[in-house]
Order: structure tokens, then sequence, then C-alpha cells
């Protein structure tokens, strides 16, 4: 569905040259989620931009649904980006315009007839969650019924493809995750294929089926979502998987541990997929002479299965301990010792 191959984007500034996507490969199939992460600055939005014909690479090809996006211009541009929609972190809605003129818009543009204009505005009203709120316009919206209606709109179309600038940067948490909820079921439903840039780890954890992390213009890795968190290959894939997790209070729970014991043992355990659902502590208490101190837990579902991480204090005999750090991973639980207390 989308193939960027050797893709490279240059700005040229007065202070020099700026590289902002460096030599990137990537594979998108058809109907999947796929996710790039990246901190401020890391050629995300670069990308993203490349993928609509709002930037043209420096060298490289980009092809999305069939089309050479990079080489395309005029009336074979306009055709292409029938087939590629976009929704914006701060929604991009007409202001004078009520939900259902905002979502028609893109209709008028395209020169569809009335009759069918107000079918489709009606099927999107009721696809995206915005029945009794046709005609309200969007300063009497909360900020996710606004993005609720830029979803909408990008779909007035039909496109193969949606691009996610951002898109729940600016919604409070739950409000995040009522969206992605509703990208997966648009997903689903229309097996549409989404690509969305963040820089939140949550968001590809809630929806990505596969995730690229991006770092100074580089995917510097990529890959299934579920196994890029059992084994991060980078530093800056490692910082956004501690986002999920580890809660932000495990540091200050390990240190304060330290204070208060002389011996034994922190580990951090990773579940990955049916390990995260097995009884792992109540056999380690059953089988082993050592007591057991849970510091921090926290289990998480991705599109691919669980995720969960879990650091203990264990003490005891030494040759007690280093028994247990092998049955834990006989069960085939990653177990990393963190500190000799």
């Amino acid at each position: 569905m989308i193939t960027l191959s050797n893709v490279n984007k240059i700005y040229k500034t007065k202070s020099g040259q700026v590289r902002a996507v460096n030599n990137v490969n990537l594979e998108i199939e058809k109907g999947e989620i796929f996710g790039i992460i990246g901190y401020s600055g890391a050629g995300k939005s670069s990308l993203i931009r490349l993928l609509n014909g709002l930037e043209k690479p420096t060298s490289g090809e980009v092809k999305v649904a069939d089309s050479r996006i990079d080489s395309a211009s005029g009336a074979k541009l306009r055709k292409a980006r029938l087939e590629i929609s976009m929704i914006f972190q701060h929604f991009n809605l007409l202001w004078s315009r009520t939900v259902r003129e905002n979502i028609a818009f893109p209709l008028e543009i395209a020169g569809v007839k009335k009759a069918e204009r107000l079918r489709r505005v009606d099927e999107l009203i009721k696809l995206v969650g915005l029945d009794g709120r046709e005609n309200a316009y969007p300063s009497q919206l909360s900020g996710g019924q606004k993005q609720r209606v830029g979803i909408a709109r990008a779909l007035a179309n039909n496109p193969k493809v949606l691009l996610c600038d951002e898109a729940t940067s600016a919604l409070d948490p739950q409000t995040t995750d009522s969206i992605l909820e509703l990208l997966v079921d648009i997903n689903k439903r229309l097996g549409l294929t989404i690509v969305l840039i963040t820089h939140e780890m949550h968001v590809i954890r809630k929806i990505c089926h596969r995730v690229a992390v991006m770092e100074n213009g580089e995917v510097v890795e990529q890959g299934n979502v579920l196994d890029v968190f059992k084994n991060p290959q980078k530093p800056i894939t490692r910082t956004f998987v501690k986002q999920i997790s580890e809660p932000d209070d495990t540091k200050e729970a390990v240190e304060h541990l330290l204070k208060n014991y002389d011996s034994g043992k922190v580990l951090q355990l990773t579940f990955v997929g049916e390990g995260a659902e097995r009884p792992l502590i109540t056999n380690i208490i059953r089988n082993f002479q050592i007591e057991v101190n849970i510091l921090q837990g926290k289990i998480s579902q991705t599109q691919n299965g669980s995720y969960g991480s879990l650091f203990l204090h264990v003490d005891g005999k030494q040759e007690e301990i280093d028994r247990t750090v092998a049955f834990i991973k006989e069960q085939q639980v990653e177990v990393e010792v963190l500190v000799n207390a």
C-alpha cells in the first residue's frame, strides 16, 4: 500500500542544509495501523508530508496506493490525493460552518451532488458518533467532538489511506483513548490503512500493529509493536518503551527500598503474550525459600497481545535467589537484575 525507497528530504536554510529525512525505507501493508514515533525534530512530520505530496523528497521514491507521489504533479497529484486523507492535532475545522457543513466540504469541492452529499454526511455522522450534534458549530464542541468531525471529514471521499498528524496530542487521556478506539473501529470496518505520527508510546501501544522509531531523520528501529516492546534495540526506543513499562514512581520506589534493605536483589521481569497471564509470583513463593516484595507492576494490551513488567525485591540465601532467577527464565519471562541491594 505504501512504499518509501531511499527517501531523503533536505531543506536549505541560511545557516546551511538540514537533512530532515535521511535515507528512509518503509513498507506499510494494506489495512494495517502503522505508527511513526519520535521526539520533536526527529523528522516524522516531514515524512508524513512526503506521503501526501505536500513536500517533495530531495531524492528517493514515495509510492502510495499505486501512485508515485514523489513524481506526480498537477491533475495527477490531485487525483492521487483523493485516496489520501489527513487529520490534524488542532482539528483545522471551518469555524463558520456546522458539523454537517464541515463534513460536507470536501464533497462540495469534489462536485458531489447535494442528495448524495447529504446521504454520505449522515453515514459519517453516525460512524463517528456525532448523532445529535449535526447543527452545532465547532465553538460548541468539546475537543474530542472536534476531532471526530475532523475524522468524518477526512473519510468523506472514501480514501484508502488516513494520515494522522499528532491527532490526539491536544486531548486529555480519556478523550485520547476514545479517539484511538474510534480509529481502530474504522480500520476494522473499512479496511483503511492508517499511518499516525506521535511522540507518545501509549498511542502506539494502544492501536498500532507495527511501529517505526525515528531519530535525527532516520528510522533507527521498526517492527511488530510487541517485538519492539519486548526487545528494544536502540536507546531512544528503550526510552519510549519505559513510558509504558515503568510507572513514573518506579525509580523512587527502588531507591526507597535500597535505603531500607541491605540484602537481596531487585529484579525487573518482562512478560510478553501468554506469560503475562501466568501465576508466576505464586509459583515462586510456593517453590522457593525466599521473601518476595512487589515494588511496581503493570500490564498493557497491544494489538498483538499483552505486555507487562514487574519490579521485585527478592531476599534469601544466594543459592535460592539464583534458583529463583533460573526458574523465572524457564517460564520464558525475561529477567534482569537491576540492583544488588
